[in-house]
């Protein structure tokens, strides 16, 4: 058997593996889905950006170029992102179907020179892209982004919604009509 064949058969028995429950877990009745189980969250506020379970960690850089902050006020939805020397001509914040609120951009890398020697290099540079979806009190024509200091501050309006008074409902008795004065009243 060649080496490329046996490190298949490795790798696909290690995949396994993972899937396979430990012993005390084998042993507790599964009320969870196949899919849920399978592909575990880490994360459980990653469906709200909406990426996928299976990217690949190299494409997980771009949550740490845009640490995003989500908070509901009063009157606004606010979320807050960490954009440190990123210029506002390389973010965009754009409204997509489905009340996606979507955020990207680029941190550009320094310019190396040659002769230059690095002692240290934890900045990281790429793209990146955010998104949000956006729930149904918020006003979709009302939104406004700031950058200062680094951050970027978007504001999402939140709609007022009248709360409606309840209505009383008149119950006719089956065979009458509501002239004989035989109605209930019911509360909603």
């Amino acid at each position: 058997m060649s080496k490329q064949k046996i490190t298949l058969i490795a790798l696909i028995m290690a995949s396994m593996m993972t899937v396979l429950p430990t012993k005390t877990e084998a042993l507790v009745p599964c009320n969870k889905p196949l899919w849920e189980i399978m592909i575990p969250f880490e994360d459980p506020f990653k469906i709200l950006e909406q990426i996928p379970s299976n990217l690949a960690k190299s494409l997980d850089t771009s949550i740490d170029l845009a640490r995003a902050d989500w908070k509901e006020t009063s009157m606004h939805h606010v979320i807050s992102i960490d954009v440190p020397g990123i210029k506002r001509g390389d973010i965009k914040v754009e409204v997509e179907e489905n009340r996606v609120l979507k955020v990207s951009g680029e941190r550009k890398a320094d310019e190396e020179t040659k002769g230059d020697k690095w002692h240290k290099a934890e900045i990281t540079s790429g793209k990146f892209c955010r998104q949000f979806k956006l729930p149904v009190n918020a006003d979709m024509e009302n939104i406004t982004a700031n950058l200062e200091d680094g951050v970027l501050k978007i504001r999402v309006t939140k709609m007022v919604h009248e709360r409606k008074q309840s209505k009383v409902i008149d119950i006719i008795e089956q065979g009458r009509s509501s002239d004989d004065g035989k109605t209930t009243k019911a509360t909603a």
